[in-house]
């Protein structure tokens, strides 16, 4: 599929979710506060699938015009459209910040937009720390929800699973990869 389509799809469901999350919470305040959460889990979705064709393309890399890539990019695009819902939540509720948290937040949203343009420049190093960052950085953000520590999100067995995923993905990907890596050593 054209990178562009991926978009589109990808927009027309972020539109989507807000436009569910409008209806069925009519005030502006609780729109936004569902939109960034249900735009959330579209990302963590879209980032796992990148991850996993990370993993199962090792040693491809990120080429030009890969489904990895063009994943790697969606994700960006949809991470952005995230971040839109999440301000929006954070202001109109007056949700107040943690400096820790939000510069944790903030260089994995840095590394998740810049990833378009560099991430198949960087090595193989780099490349594993932007994944296993990035799920570090989502996993807390469900250990966070089921501590209690979201207001307007009670921990519930959606959180549990969703950080059970994350952790399952990250040992799976990791033996993916090792196994690959020693294959192709061997090969030499």
């Amino acid at each position: 599929m054209k990178l562009r389509n991926l978009i589109l799809l990808g927009v027309l469901a972020e539109i989507a979710i807000f436009l569910s999350c409008y209806m069925l919470y009519p005030s502006m305040e609780e729109t936004f506060r569902h939109a960034a959460r249900y735009s959330g889990r579209l990302s963590a979705v879209i980032f796992l699938t990148a991850f996993y064709l990370f993993a199962t393309s090792y040693p491809a890399g990120v080429e030009e015009g890969s489904l990895l890539r063009k994943t790697i990019i969606l994700f960006a695009v949809l991470h952005v459209i995230h971040f839109g819902f999440l301000a929006t939540n954070v202001y109109l509720n007056s949700v107040p910040l943690e400096p820790v948290k939000v510069a944790g937040g903030a260089l994995a949203y840095l590394m998740i937009v810049f990833a378009p343009f560099r991430l198949h420049k960087v090595k193989f190093g780099f490349k594993l720390v932007y994944f296993y960052y990035v799920s570090l950085v989502m996993m807390l953000t469900y250990v966070a929800r089921i501590k209690g520590d979201f207001e307007g999100a009670e921990p519930s067995w959606i959180h549990y699973t969703a950080i059970s995923i994350f952790i399952i993905c990250c040992i799976i990907f990791g033996i993916i990869l090792r196994n690959k890596m020693i294959k192709l050593k061997r090969q030499i």
